[in-house]
């Protein structure tokens, strides 16, 4: 994939992570999201969320704040450097949702975990023969 065409792919993906993450970074807009979040889930034939306590909103609020200040970073230096981390980032995410998945069987999950794994790949897929060979990891470009 060219460079121009790899850029648009982490600008898409950081204004995908703005619009469905940016609510989790403040007090005054988790509430609406995670009742929003929870009628989701009820509609999909799960159980309603539990409700968050004041150190669920500070978890959430760190995680909101800082997927918002990266998916900035993003928006204005879209690079294959960051590209390629945040597919990792994104990996760790589907991870730890599938694990969540796991234990609660939500399956609001699954509309999470999906898109979550194909931007990790998305974004890795296009990486995968420059890092497959020794020391290449390392020369990818760090201009945008």
């Amino acid at each position: 994939m060219q460079l121009p065409a790899y850029r648009k792919l982490v600008r898409a993906s950081a204004f995908y992570d703005i619009v469905f993450t940016a609510a989790l970074a403040t007090p005054w807009t988790q509430a609406p999201m995670q009742a929003l979040m929870s009628g989701l889930n009820v509609q999909l034939g799960g159980a309603p969320l539990p409700a968050f306590e004041p150190f669920h909103m500070f978890i959430a609020g760190l995680l909101g704040s800082v997927v918002t200040v990266w998916s900035l970073l993003r928006l204005r230096h879209p690079s294959r450097r960051l590209g390629l981390y945040d597919g990792a980032a994104r990996f760790l995410f589907s991870g730890w949702m599938a694990w969540t998945l796991a234990q609660t069987g939500a399956p609001l999950l699954w509309l999470l975990l999906v898109p979550e794994f194909a931007w990790g790949v998305a974004q890795w897929w296009p990486l995968a023969g420059r890092c497959s060979r020794p020391g290449q990891a390392a020369a990818l470009p760090t201009a945008p």
